[in-house]
């Protein structure tokens, strides 16, 4: 998947190309509150495989800042390129949401670009409720604000 991203021009998993035990060590810092580096929020990682392959990653962010209630949410989800559009995203944000809930989260915030049809398709997929648009400070892009309940 990691090459695959790259082949894609992203280096979103250049580190786990390069030393795939120095990303678990990173995944693992990242997860712990008291190794979290400064300035991030700390927050765990998730795998989706199908048929022996990694095909979609999930992170869930432990809290928001007032930044990430803007633009980032708890939640980030990709789905490796050659398997968009089989219900990986879909699936992949549900076992997300599924740890969300066990950690004791009520609400979770999601964010997406406006134009990013197949994300916004799969936020409300998933119970995910539009609550706003922001123009990205980053990127310029506009953005949809999602609020998604979750069971206690």
């Amino acid at each position: 998947m990691a090459q695959e991203w790259r082949d894609h021009e992203s280096e979103r998993y250049g580190l786990a190309l390069e030393d795939f035990d120095a990303y678990l060590a990173r995944a693992a810092r990242h997860a712990d509150p008291e190794q979290t580096p400064p300035g991030r929020v700390p927050g765990a990682e998730y795998w989706l495989a199908a048929q022996g392959e990694i095909v979609a990653c999930g992170r869930l962010r432990f809290w928001l800042t007032p930044a990430l209630e803007v633009e980032g949410g708890h939640i980030g989800y990709d789905v490796r390129p050659s398997k968009r559009g089989l219900g990986f995203g879909k699936a992949v944000l549900r076992l997300v949401l599924g740890q969300a809930s066990h950690r004791r989260l009520l609400r979770v915030r999601l964010t997406a670009d406006a134009d990013n049809l197949a994300s916004i398709r799969i936020i409300e997929s998933n119970g995910g409720v539009r609550s706003g648009e922001v123009v990205s400070l980053g990127s310029g892009k506009l953005i949809r604000q999602y609020w998604i309940d979750l069971q206690p």
